[in-house]
């Protein structure tokens, strides 16, 4: 994992910062795990913008992520380490014995020629190996983690992103996610052992505007310069401050805790994340 600083040779490269792809080992995908990715541009069936700041951007086709891990028992040797648009985190390429291909989320350390494998049973505890909660010594660092047995990793699957299992009671495990909350999931879920790849993201600096416009991203309008009719901070005489920090739908913003507190799921949060 590396950075580089690019020579300022042009006025978008002065403060550009970008990834070095140390771990990564090919730019061809694998072609039968690759599906069409349509673009809506922020709006909905009937043509209304409902999401702004979107559209535009590069071409894409989305590659086939295995976020199960449901094939038990088979190792799957690492072919490839690749680069994925569609996220922040480098995929790997797995080929398993039985000659089926799958992408999985790469693990920080993950080595090409690495045996995989997935199981709730016999399945050592080692970087990239998926198994259920239940199976994983406490203190472990884990990614790609399931809400729901069978549903497939839905948390700690960002670059650099990992949890951290902390304790077991009954049928539940207590864990501590990056956001620093820490709450009980059912220990039949399953985990992978190891934080995600490409951990130097948060420190990339895209440069210039035109590469948040490759990215997608249309600019973005300051609420402190709309007005009033368009948002609760906009309006005033000359540069006004805005008043108290509000969404466009009215509510504070910058530590105001909108989750519900009669929300089914509370009872399993131990302790809320940090404001």
């Amino acid at each position: 994992m590396s950075v580089r600083k690019l020579k300022p040779i042009t006025p978008g490269q002065r403060f550009r910062v970008v990834n070095g792809y140390d771990a990564i080992t090919t730019d061809k995908p694998e072609k039968s795990l690759l599906a069409p990715k349509k673009r809506s541009g922020g709006r909905n069936s009937q043509g209304k913008m409902t999401m702004r700041y979107l559209g535009g951007g590069h071409k894409k086709r989305y590659r086939i992520i295995d976020f199960k891990r449901d094939k038990q028992g088979v190792p799957g040797t690492v072919a490839t380490i690749e680069y994925d648009p569609n996220r922040t985190a480098f995929i790997a390429l797995l080929n398993y014995q039985d000659g089926e291909k799958r992408y999985v989320i790469a693990q920080n350390g993950l080595q090409v020629g690495q045996n995989l494998v997935s199981g709730k049973s016999d399945v050592a505890t080692e970087i990239g190996n998926a198994m259920p909660l239940s199976q994983i010594p406490l203190g472990t660092v884990i990614s790609c983690i399931e809400l729901r047995p069978g549903q497939g990793a839905v948390m700690a699957r960002s670059a650099g992103a990992f949890a951290q299992l902390m304790a077991r009671e009954g049928k539940y495990a207590t864990i501590k996610l990056p956001s620093g909350e820490v709450r009980m999931i059912l220990a039949d879920c399953m985990a992978t052992i190891g934080a995600v790849s490409n951990s130097d993201h948060q420190l990339l600096v895209s440069g210039k505007a035109g590469r948040k416009r490759w990215l997608g991203r249309r600019p973005r309008t300051r609420p402190v310069v709309m007005n009033p009719v368009d948002h609760p901070m906009g309006g005033g005489e000359g540069r006004a401050s805005g008043g108290h920090p509000r969404s466009r739908k009215g509510l504070p913003a910058k530590g105001f805790r909108t989750r519900s507190k009669t929300k089914s799921s509370n009872k399993y949060i131990v302790e809320r994340r940090k404001k």
